[in-house]
């Protein structure tokens, strides 16, 4: 389940974003402090672009496991929406980064005016890649984006004359 994130989740998110295995392909962990102000900001991306990372709880449990939503990027000077993700790694391989993932896209292609939707992501970050690819994205481009090399996954909104058609060869 995703929900929007409240300042009580900082404690249980800093376990997510503080590990080291977790945020390899990040720059550094992220500390209490610094989950406090990640929570802060998501609070205003909501407010200000109506999305922003969401919690991600454990159905089972109602216990915050990660993040997964969607954010506004700017990339290569164009404003994108983002789909990304954290998952804490103890549920890692169970496909929950992807049910969540798949989450996003269907809720923002379902609210968003937009055609595509992306996940940057680091070449060397293969199980991200494979969350990606699963979420139906390919890779668009590369590009340095904040001083790193990323791909940039994309995926297409289906036009709804296409969707028609791909449904009558269903039946």
């Amino acid at each position: 389940m995703l929900r929007e994130f409240t300042p009580d989740d900082a404690e249980v998110l800093a376990r997510v974003l503080s590990d080291s295995e977790t945020m390899k392909y990040y720059p550094a962990t992220i500390d209490q402090n610094g989950t406090q102000q990640w929570i802060e900001r998501n609070l205003r991306r909501y407010a200000e672009d109506g999305v922003g990372l969401w919690a991600m709880l454990l159905k089972a449990t109602g216990q915050v496991i990660g993040d997964c939503g969607i954010i506004r990027q700017h990339v290569e000077g164009e404003y994108l929406y983002e789909i990304g993700y954290h998952l804490r790694r103890d549920h890692w391989g169970k496909g929950l980064a992807t049910e969540a993932a798949i989450a996003c896209r269907e809720w923002g292609f379902a609210n968003l005016k937009v055609d595509r939707l992306i996940s940057l992501i680091r070449p060397e970050n293969v199980p991200s890649c494979r969350v990606a690819e699963r979420n139906g994205m390919t890779i668009w481009k590369e590009v340095d984006w904040r001083g790193l090399r990323h791909y940039v996954y994309a995926v297409e909104r289906t036009p709804p004359e296409l969707t028609k058609e791909l449904s009558s060869f269903a039946r």
